[in-house]
């Protein structure tokens, strides 16, 4: 699992970088001040999950069922808050966009909240 959280991490971070330089130089000449803030959220919370796996990964008094459930809410928040967020920022180019599109991001922020929460709780359970 150690292993799967670094990759994991390691290729939603390149990923970040990657679109991150994209949303800089290539899509600044196309979307408006606030389409590119708000491209670079998505990029930003991305980058932050990453990190997060990173962390994750370091851990050794967590079970690993809790890896698991941590790391599924993870990924699946990142692909829904950061994935939404980019197609709405670029909906005047994108082919997929629909206005069901925005009730992604809420839920993939609650996956996110709840991947933080089952890390906190499981180490505040956690005898000292």
């Amino acid at each position: 699992m150690k292993r799967k959280l670094v990759l994991t991490g390691a290729f939603i971070g390149m990923l970040a970088i990657i679109l991150g330089a994209f949303g800089a130089h290539l899509l600044k000449k196309y979307l408006s001040v606030d389409q590119l803030n708000t491209f670079e959220v998505g990029v930003r919370y991305q980058m932050y999950h990453a990190l997060f796996l990173f962390f994750l990964s370091t851990q050794k008094d967590i079970a690993e069922k809790t890896l698991k459930a941590i790391y599924n809410l993870v990924v699946a928040g990142v692909i829904l808050f950061s994935g939404s967020i980019y197609l709405v920022a670029t909906k005047d180019y994108t082919l997929f966009y629909s206005k069901i599109i925005v009730f992604a991001t809420p839920i993939g922020g609650f996956l996110l909240i709840i991947g933080w929460a089952l890390l906190f709780f499981t180490i505040l359970k956690r005898k000292s």
